[in-house]
């Protein structure tokens, strides 16, 4: 038992991990957005007031951040995780009923 509690906890300890570092590259890639863009709108009216070209770099960007959003804390990994232990339950109910 202590063996598979070894596991247990390595699994845990490595999910856990793996979280963290999808939290970190958000959130990096969040403050990055929030530095560079006011940068780069900067340069833009300092350079060329009269065309506004830096709503295309926000543009694509954002919606790079907000899928990167998406995936960090709406459908992640979390969630296919529970489909599956869903779907094997409802395969071991249905194979009890046939038994």
């Amino acid at each position: 038992m202590t063996s598979q509690n070894i596991t247990n906890e390595q699994l845990a300890y490595e999910k856990a991990a793996k979280r963290v570092e999808e939290l970190k590259g958000f959130y990096g890639n969040l403050i990055s957005y929030c530095i560079f863009i006011p940068f780069l709108i900067f340069i833009n009216l300092k350079t060329l007031p009269n065309y506004y070209w830096f709503w295309w770099p926000m543009l694509g960007w954002g919606i790079g951040v907000i899928s990167h959003g998406i995936k960090t804390f709406g459908i992640s990994s979390d969630w296919e995780e529970r489909q599956i232990r869903k779907y094997m339950q409802k395969e071991e109910e249905n194979a009890k009923k046939w038994r």
